[in-house]
């Protein structure tokens, strides 16, 4: 009963009349300032979703949702798996055995070290390789042919262009060979393969390094038996199911085999990510907090314009505890008006942004997208409206509780 009356003071008092106008203006400004903070912490955190969700993309297109490695060693067997209920598991779509290993590209006279990554047929069903694929075609043996799709960035190194008929040179380390310091050429393996396309990630980490030639070709390259693998890659038939999918395979390999998604693989990258994302989290709530200080001001002077009213509901039996509580409310109301208000526009222009791609990148269509991507997430309006809830509560607490008692106790003494 004592809250509802507090809160009916508390809307009366902000929204009435007052005798001095400059009251209603700083008002206001508190109500604005909170808004304009709350609006641009919605839109850095829509923005930092939104680079989130485009990276997590172009490394979707060639990761699988699930790689399975050993924890100890750089391969393993698929004999030593339970692969075939590995292949039958609920929620598992496709899987594809890969083998890489280091190698020294040549084409003409350029030479490039890199990574040779053998994958078997399913590759492209495990990752989306065929939509990264900017010239030829994803091929990886043709007739008795050996081909391979080459990074763009290498390609690029080497000069390398599929419509040349020169085979691309590999030169990769005997693994069982002792290194001959006299002769140390004779301690490489040397074959080729006829290029047949390139892709592009957009990541240097791929685009520069890799060539995916087909894992035959690789195991007889490293010396490699039938069964031999760097590691598997799952495709997850319901991508919402990727976690529980995990766990299972982690349940049914055991501990000798660690089991990571996609941001696990990437694990340094986007810890990177979410720690930049949090330092601007914290940077602009100090920035809102500054905005939410502007309240006290606001009620101190409200509290001043109304202290013959606090002198009225005194003599009309109103505890301290009353008044302290309905002026409390009225600077909470500030930040929660302020709050709403800024959460609305920031989402209209998150929402616009994603539509109508407003603000675009300045350079001629050099970039993956043309404007800024942002993504609103229901979590991020939650977690803004609690940060400015708990901050104006806060903020307001301590200078209304000071204020209320000095009034009350100059009444008292009268």
């Amino acid at each position: 009963m004592k809250v509802n009356i507090a809160i009916r003071i508390a809307v009366r008092y902000l929204f009435a009349k007052k005798s001095q106008n400059i009251i209603n203006v700083i008002s206001w400004i508190s109500v604005t300032g909170v808004l304009v903070g709350a609006m641009g912490l919605l839109v850095v955190l829509s923005v930092f979703n939104g680079l989130h969700g485009l990276i997590g993309s172009l490394y979707g297109s060639f990761d699988p949702d699930l790689k399975i490695e050993a924890v100890r060693g750089k391969v393993f067997q698929t004999d030593s798996i339970d692969y075939a209920s590995l292949v039958s598991m609920d929620g598992v779509a496709h899987i594809t055995g890969v083998v890489e290993d280091h190698t020294l590209f040549r084409f003409g006279q350029r030479q490039v070290p890199g990574q040779i990554m053998g994958v078997d047929d399913a590759f492209n069903k495990v990752s989306g390789i065929d939509s990264i694929i900017v010239e030829g075609a994803f091929r990886l043996r043709n007739k008795d042919i050996y081909e391979g799709t080459i990074g763009f960035a290498l390609a690029d190194q080497l000069s390398l262009r599929l419509n040349f008929v020169t085979p691309l040179m590999l030169y990769t380390p005997e693994r069982t060979k002792r290194i001959n310091p006299a002769r140390p050429d004779q301690a490489f393996k040397t074959s080729y393969i006829q290029p047949s396309g390139i892709f592009m990630v957009n990541q240097l980490e791929y685009d520069a390094n890799y060539a995916l030639i087909h894992i035959d070709k690789a195991r007889e390259i490293l010396d490699y038996p039938a069964s031999t693998v760097s590691w598997l890659g799952v495709k997850v038939a319901n991508p919402s199911d990727v976690e529980s999918v995990k766990k299972s395979i982690s349940e049914l390999l055991g501990e000798p085999y660690r089991v990571r998604n996609r941001e696990e693989q990437h694990e340094t990258f986007f810890k990177m990510m979410a720690v930049e994302r949090l330092m601007a989290y914290i940077i602009l709530s100090f920035i809102l907090l500054i905005a939410i200080f502007n309240v006290i001001g606001t009620l101190s002077m409200l509290i001043f314009e109304k202290r013959q009213s606090i002198s009225t509901l005194r003599s009309m039996g109103a505890q301290r505890q009353l008044i302290h509580r309905i002026f409390l409310i009225e600077g909470w109301i500030i930040s929660l008006a302020g709050a709403a208000a800024g959460l609305l526009l920031g989402a209209a222009l998150v929402w616009l942004q994603q539509t109508y791609g407003l603000i675009r990148f300045q350079g001629g269509g050099n970039f993956i997208v043309e404007a800024y991507p942002v993504l609103l997430r229901w979590q991020d309006v939650v977690t803004v409206f609690l940060t400015v809830s708990i901050t104006g509560f806060v903020a307001a607490w301590y200078p209304v509780r000071v204020i209320v008692r000095r009034y009350y106790a100059e009444l008292q003494n009268k």
